[in-house]
This record gives structure tokens, sequence and C-alpha cells, in this order.
């Protein structure tokens, strides 16, 4: 279903989740640091220039929001990266097939006393055909008030990595990977920065 959500739409990039926590006020913020890979360590699978690329286009997306950045802020973005394998079925049967070979009337099958399906195994009811094997990258934000340890909000991004390559390695994936992660978040872009 995600990848079809994904075709249809223009943009290789979903919102997964956007959720504000603890009715934060993320607006009553004034300042925001965004995580060093010296406070932890990089998600698998991301490079220190994947990293300063995501960071600078966080980065934007907040002083576009009024933001301003601060090492010492308690507002602290948080960055998580994922990359899991997907499988696409679709049922191996067309709707409405009987698996069951056998006796039918008029295009019925008899109903039997006792259970046919006890003795008559019915293998292809649920069988499934792989449609498509796939690799599916998230990048997740959160913000948290660190010094309160208080999630406030959290965004996810999900995209099919083509031949196993990120779209979030490129500028321009990361731009608009990061677009869509702030899609829906609370505050509004200032005013010189919307789009009529």
């Amino acid at each position: 279903m995600l990848l079809a959500v994904l075709m249809a739409s223009c943009s290789p990039f979903t919102l997964v989740n956007s959720e504000t926590y603890n009715n934060a006020d993320l607006a009553s913020y004034h300042t925001f640091r965004i995580v060093t890979p010296d406070e932890g360590r990089l998600p698998p699978g991301m490079e220190m220039v994947t990293y300063y690329n995501i960071a600078a286009a966080i980065r934007e997306q907040m002083m576009d929001r009024g933001f301003t950045e601060d090492p010492q802020s308690p507002l602290l973005i948080n960055i998580g990266l994922t990359v899991h394998r997907e499988i696409e079925t679709e049922p191996a049967l067309p709707p409405g097939y009987m698996p069951y070979s056998g006796p039918y009337f008029n295009g019925y099958y008899p109903y039997f006393m006792y259970p046919r399906a006890n003795y008559w195994a019915s293998y292809y009811a649920n069988a499934k055909v792989i449609t498509g094997i796939y690799k599916e990258g998230v990048l997740t934000m959160d913000i948290v008030n660190i010094n309160e340890k208080l999630p406030l909000y959290s965004s996810s991004v999900a995209t099919i990595l083509e031949n196993g390559q990120s779209q979030f390695r490129d500028l321009k994936g990361i731009a608009e990977a990061v677009q869509t992660l702030f899609s829906k978040f609370p505050v509004p872009l200032l005013p010189q920065y919307r789009k009529n």
C-alpha cells in the first residue's frame, strides 16, 4: 500500500507521522539545537556528510519558522534513520475463488454437514504472490525539551530506496525529505517564506 501511495504522489517522500506530545506549545520556544555526533553515534548507514546535510535542512526549516540556533537551548532536535526491507504481495487467487475441487452445481459448492475444511485442506485460500521487494528508508525527527527530558514532537518521512541507494544522500532529496518532515509542523513558516 505504501508503494502505491508513493507512486501516486509527485514526491518520492511520504509523511508517516507528525505528532505533538504533552500538549507542547512549540511556538513558545525561540531557540533550538540539533543533536551532534559527539552526543551519541550516527545511525547505521548514515555518513557524516549525510548527517551534515540533514542537519542543515532541518536548521533552515527551523530558522524559516523564526527559531534561532543556540547550543545551550533546551529544545533538542534528535535525528534517526532506519532502513528496512519490505515485501509487497497480492492474493494469488482471484476474489471469490473457492480453492476446493470437487462437485458443485450451477456455480455453488455444497454445504457439508461436517465441515469439509476439517479434512479438505484449503492450502491456497490465503496464498500470496510476491509482487515486489524493496528497501524503505525512514527519516525521523524528535524534538525534546532535554532539560526536562520531555518529548514534545515527532515526525517521520519514508521513501523507497532505489537500487539500495538512499534518497537521503543528495542535497535535493534531503531538502525535499525534510520539507515533507516539516509539512505538518505546528509552527508555521514566517510570512516571507510561505509560498503564495
